[in-house]
């Protein structure tokens, strides 16, 4: 396997590569992750089963769309394929340092910014579905953000929730709630990483602010900030450093909850336990709202 991932490599850069060193290092609680290379170069490779190649092929869509706006920094994707019984993506390797100051909080803040200014004439979506942890992320083109998060998001994963056994009593009553909860927001669609909590972001040992394993799609800028705060905030300095380039709009503090009950919901979905009381608890805060 690994032969065939290194002659890939080498073909797509035109540089031979023969695996002089591999290291298993943390991929997140989905994927394998390993740093590979030999004396003059080094990369990242995940892993996972010959089926999830979907699941690697739309990250690195995702990366490369994300690259290309030269706004933030996402470690680039070289290649990605299948070997044997494996899925594989390999990507920049891209040294991370400690949690950084808060001039690099404070910058990716800016950088985030700047990157949430691009913008689909497509609507909310994106060109192709792909994954929110392991969960489907479904991102068909839709005009309206109200029709597409309460469709594509809220709906679909009180869907699944339901399949696996979740009560959500008060679910359609939410989603008939999604357009009062949304009413005057009217927000451009905006290129997000999508699944933006502390374990997707990062600085570099040379101080640099990064970004990775994302869950793309253009949608309200807004549901990347309220991420970064559904597992513990950000430092003070990354909002900072946001707001300084392009403020948040009135009433976000509401949308926050709702756009982050997509996440809950969805970690039922991936490990049951108590996020089905901690999303019942947030749909019953959202319709005391309405």
């Amino acid at each position: 396997m690994w032969t065939t991932i290194a002659e890939h490599i080498s073909e797509v850069t035109g540089e031979k590569l023969v695996v002089e060193n591999r290291r298993s290092v943390g991929g997140g609680c989905i994927n394998q992750g390993y740093v590979i290379g030999d004396r003059n170069r080094t990369y990242f490779v995940k892993l996972n089963q010959a089926s999830e190649i979907d699941m690697f092929a739309a990250e690195a869509l995702g990366l490369k769309e994300m690259w290309s706006t030269e706004t933030i920094r996402v470690p680039q994707p070289i290649c990605y394929g299948t070997a044997d019984n494996s899925a594989y993506i390999v990507q920049e390797y891209l040294e991370l340092g400690r949690s950084g100051g808060n001039h690099a909080w404070s910058e990716m803040g800016r950088n985030l910014a700047a990157m949430h200014k691009a913008t689909s004439n497509q609507g909310f979506g994106w060109e192709r579905n792909n994954t929110i942890g392991s969960t489907p992320q479904i991102n068909t083109w839709t005009s309206d953000w109200v029709e597409f998060f309460a469709e594509h998001r809220i709906s679909y994963q009180l869907k699944l929730a339901k399949r696996r056994g979740g009560q959500f009593s008060q679910g359609e009553s939410l989603i008939k709630a999604i357009t009062k909860l949304l009413a005057n927001h009217h927000p451009q669609p905006s290129l997000v990483h999508g699944d933006l909590w502390s374990g997707n972001a990062s600085v570099t040992a040379a101080g640099e602010p990064v970004i990775f394993d994302p869950a793309t799609y253009y949608g309200d800028r807004e549901v990347d900030i309220a991420m970064t705060e559904l597992f513990g905030r950000f430092p003070a300095s990354f909002y900072q450093g946001y707001n300084a380039v392009w403020p948040l709009d009135s009433g976000y503090e509401l949308r926050k909850t709702l756009y982050n009950l997509y996440h809950i919901i969805n970690h039922f979905n991936l490990f049951g336990g108590s996020y089905e009381s901690q999303a019942n608890s947030m749909i019953s805060q959202l319709l005391s709202k309405v």
